[in-house]
């Protein structure tokens, strides 16, 4: 199965989801300003750890499109790899966990979780597969050692 949306588009709206949420459904506030402010906290982080995955991609002479992974030349596995197989998920997925706090109601906060298993299925997935076709037994090995979305190692 071949993704059809680009991740940071489904992010886009997910994020437009959860300020809509917010706005004509804002259940519970909890963290009122300036304490939501701390919501940059994980928006700041998401970005870096996009950042150095692109840049290990880029120094990698690998492709950074995750619409067709099958185009993959190299396979990834140090700097931010080393603790995360899909760091550019991650921070998306730290910059939503941002956004619904600086957002401050408890209703958008439902959108980070369902993004994680919305990209999981429809994008981590397929990446794997076809990552496991391109480099076989080495992206086998480099799957055991490192989880999906993060380890402590």
């Amino acid at each position: 199965m071949r993704p059809l949306i680009p991740p940071p588009i489904v992010t886009l709206l997910a994020g437009a989801l959860m300020w809509a949420l917010d706005r004509w459904l804002p259940l519970i506030h909890w963290l009122h300003p300036p304490w939501n402010r701390l919501g940059g906290i994980p928006i700041v982080v998401g970005v870096g750890v996009m950042l150095a995955a692109v840049l290990r991609f880029r120094r990698a002479h690998t492709t950074v499109n995750p619409m067709d992974p099958a185009k993959a030349t190299q396979l990834v596995i140090g700097g931010v790899f080393r603790f995360s197989r899909n760091p550019m998920y991650l921070g998306l997925t730290l910059l939503l966990i941002g956004w619904a706090m600086w957002l401050d109601s408890v209703s958008p906060c439902i959108i980070p979780p369902l993004f994680v298993i919305v990209i999981t299925l429809v994008q981590i997935i397929p990446e794997e597969e076809a990552l496991e076709q391109i480099f076989g037994s080495q992206y086998l090995a480099y799957r055991q050692r490192v989880a999906r979305w993060f380890c402590f190692d």
